[in-house]
């Protein structure tokens, strides 16, 4: 018995040895195994209680568990040492200088369209004006039958309309949403559809995508002097407060009477320049009161609401206002162009 306590003793202290002067994790877990592990000789001495007398068998037992498990404690705790001091290195490795100045983060930019459609929809909210949405494919009768357009208008024809099959068609103006809410919606109403159109059209100042707001007004007693007040205070707060509007006659399938509105060059002031052709004045937009006909086809009585109805491109407005040339400008991703606004 005295024999193997004094054997297990002496592997205790060269085990010991070992583990406080272990230098990595990895010298430290050959240790382990060395001195802990299942073949190792502290692990063997259990067989040895075997031959001793019946009597000794516990003390020398226990006295064995003792000597692992203070080992497996002092393993423990080196470990914990050598791990707490690899990452100090690491850290000390890898110091971060905070006196450096850091990487300059690139800030995208709204695009101008968005920008100038955001405006106009601030402008028509503060006005007492809702946001109505509705779908790009479009039914024939939406886009073209409910508004009072006869069967034998251009804008019928496949040369202008982009038709995904017979009677379904791509919206050629956001006018198709104005239905579907009226429809939905008993009078008074008031709101703006803003959103994509597409037309076969494509050349310096026209695209085949092209972005739309367009508003409409139902009540009683309505008239074109409620109209001309709200365009009005939509383009001087849009173009500035010194801006001017001229109405012109026009003609639309769906309001009777029909304006062109435009307004005063921003250029020239109204004086005459290149880009207003010398005329002083920018067509903006087209409006009118709107037909009968229209408000029979969303079962609105004719006789006790009228209501007029406005439209005008995001494209349009935003070359006036940004003294833009070329539509093509706000599609090509180009960010030298883009920055600018």
């Amino acid at each position: 018995m005295e024999d193997i306590i004094q054997k297990l003793e002496s592997l205790r202290a060269v085990a010991e040895e070992g583990f406080h002067h272990a230098q990595s994790l990895e010298a430290l877990g050959s240790l382990r195994v060395k001195f802990l592990g299942k073949k190792s000789q502290i692990s063997q001495s259990m067989k040895l209680l075997g031959g001793l007398p019946p009597d000794q068998r516990p003390s020398v037992g226990k006295h064995i568990n003792d000597i692992k498990r203070s080992l497996q404690e002092l393993c423990q705790k080196r470990e914990k040492q050598l791990s707490d001091e690899e990452k100090q290195r690491q850290l000390a490795e890898k110091r971060l200088d905070i006196t450096l100045p850091g990487r300059q983060t690139f800030w995208g930019r709204r695009h101008p369209l968005t920008q100038v459609m955001a405006e106009a929809q601030r402008i028509f909210e503060g006005l007492g004006f809702s946001v109505a949405e509705g779908p790009e494919v479009e039914h024939d009768y939406y886009n073209f039958e409910a508004l009072n357009f006869p069967t034998d208008h251009p804008a019928r024809d496949m040369q202008d309309t982009f038709f995904v099959e017979d009677k379904i068609v791509l919206r050629t103006h956001t006018s198709p949403v104005q239905i579907r809410f009226m429809e939905k919606h008993t009078p008074p109403v008031r709101f703006i559809c803003p959103g994509k159109v597409y037309r076969q059209d494509a050349d310096i100042s026209h695209s085949p995508m092209f972005h739309q707001i367009e508003g409409v007004c139902v009540d009683k007693h309505v008239t074109m002097a409620d109209l001309k007040g709200i365009l009005a205070l939509f383009c001087r707060d849009m173009f500035g407060a010194d801006t001017t509007l001229r109405f012109r006659p026009s003609f639309f399938p769906f309001t009777e009477p029909s304006a062109e509105v435009d307004i005063s060059c921003m250029m020239c002031k109204g004086k005459g320049c290149r880009v207003c052709g010398q005329s002083g004045w920018l067509e903006i937009l087209g409006s009118g009161m709107i037909d009968p006909n229209v408000f029979k086809a969303v079962d609105y009585d004719p006789e006790q609401y009228s209501g007029y109805a406005f439209g005008m491109g995001v494209e349009r407005i935003a070359m006036l206002k940004y003294g833009i040339h070329d539509i093509r400008l706000f599609f090509e991703n180009d960010i030298r162009f883009l920055e600018q606004f």
